[in-house]
């Protein structure tokens, strides 16, 4: 029986004023008794009704969704999206705020991580503030860029696609995404139903025409014959050993940055915006500025993005090494890297493999670790490597806050920063920082 003390607060509805975003898609508030929201669909400087959607009166901290909006801001705009809203989809955070204002409130975001975490101000973390977006996607308010090159769709109890709600398991069925590539939306997902599936990922190649869909069978549940509006080659997981297998069709998709072709295979890692792949490679070797006898190290490398860039750019007297867990992207790193005989990829994890490889001198490293970031023991292995530039490419910004904190104990800062909005309407933002030892010039 639930203790008196710990009553759900769940429905609850105050009455707040709205303070600063936060990192996660919400802004804080607080209630007249003191008590800390984190408020959905609001923005900073309104006045709202908050109805609390998650926490008790013991929690720390209680989850909120703006259901009404008293005092609304300049940067407030009518969601174009009709799935955006309290209780609805939770693949967008910020349908309602004008792009410059989601923008701006990335860089906010940024900062206060960079301060928090790493005790660094933006000048100190060389970045000037901005959150850059792709191009094309500078849009008015009110229309929606169509980035999203790979969408996953949930199916409901009766077989209808959607996606799902924010913080839970619950279906939103949808018609249309708004943010879905125009490649996705193509194959016509929603039109159909999807007995006996659990979930249809859709894949759009942005640098070929592949397609590509993944489907979950429930459990039990047979494959459906899949018949959709454009060629299209269908993979599946297994119940069993939850490995993807080849249904029809390519087992991979192709894509092109920086003027290679890189293939992807049973959906792997790939930047998710048809145009992160080269302003990250930009970015980077920008801040890197490799020379072509550098040893480099291409660092989570996935199916060998930087490896690439970074073996165009060295010569026979220089050397890539890339590492990679997943045993499906190191196979396809070393298919697509294999006419750059400097280049050489390692499979395993990045803390395991790269002090076994015995290197212990290297002049520039490119990392992309996952979202939780490098780690402490990883960012002082590296930093006793001696490289003269580090490029450090983050989805994450707290994490890679955290990250430059250990970096700074070992001797490294941040020289560059760069933001880059690569997943509009979302909280996500990706950055680039480029490290140098203290004290040495180049």
């Amino acid at each position: 029986m639930q203790h008196e003390t710990e009553a759900s607060l769940v429905g609850h509805e105050y009455e707040v004023e709205v303070g600063p975003v936060a990192h996660g898609g919400h802004c804080v508030a607080r209630t007249e008794a003191g008590r800390v929201l984190f408020v959905r669909h609001a923005l900073p400087g309104e006045r709202v009704v908050a109805r609390i959607t998650e926490g008790e009166s013991t929690s720390r901290f209680l989850r909120a969704d703006a259901v009404e909006i008293l005092q609304a801001s300049k940067d407030r705009v009518e969601a174009p999206c009709p799935f955006s809203g309290p209780g609805k989809c939770g693949g967008c955070d910020w349908q309602h705020a004008k792009p410059g204002a989601q923008r701006r409130f990335k860089g906010e975001v940024i900062a206060e991580q960079l301060k928090r975490l790493a005790g660094l101000t933006p000048e100190e973390a060389g970045w000037d503030g901005t959150v850059m977006p792709a191009e094309g996607d500078k849009l008015p308010a009110g229309e929606v860029p169509a980035w999203r090159t790979r969408v996953q769709y949930a199916i409901d109890a009766e077989g209808h696609a959607g996606l799902r709600k924010h913080r839970s398991h619950d279906v939103q069925v949808i018609d249309h995404c708004m943010i879905a590539a125009p490649g996705v939306t193509e194959l016509g997902i929603e039109k159909r139903e999807w007995p006996q599936i659990a979930t249809v990922e859709a894949i759009a190649a942005s640098g070929s025409a592949d397609r590509q869909v993944i489907l979950t069978p429930k459990p039990g549940g047979r494959l459906p014959i899949v018949e959709l509006d454009k060629p299209v080659s269908v993979l599946r997981i297994g119940e069993k050993d939850k490995a993807v297998h080849r249904v029809h069709g390519r087992p991979f998709v192709r894509e092109r940055a920086d003027e290679r072709t890189y293939r992807v295979g049973e959906g792997g890692f790939w930047q998710v915006h048809p145009q992160a792949a080269d302003m990250l490679i930009k970015a980077v070797m920008q801040g890197l500025m490799p020379r072509k006898n550098d040893m480099a190290l291409d660092l989570y490398c996935g199916v060998g993005l930087f490896a690439g860039a970074l073996g165009e750019r060295i010569t026979d007297k220089g050397a890539v090494l890339g590492i990679e867990s997943s045993k499906r992207a190191v196979e396809d790193a070393r298919h697509n890297l294999q006419d750059l005989d400097r280049v050489r990829i390692e499979q395993g994890k990045v803390e395991q493999v790269l002090p076994r490889t015995g290197i212990d001198h290297a002049d520039i490293i490119v990392l992309d670790p996952p979202r939780a970031g490098a780690g402490k023991q990883t960012v002082q292995h590296l930093a006793s490597l001696g490289a003269r530039r580090i490029a450090y490419v983050a989805c994450d910004p707290a994490a890679l806050a955290r990250d430059l904190a250990y970096f700074a104990e070992e001797g490294y800062k941040p020289v560059t920063l760069r933001a880059f909005d690569l997943f509009p309407m979302t909280h996500h933002v990706e950055c680039v920082a480029i490290l140098k030892p203290v004290g040495k010039g180049d």
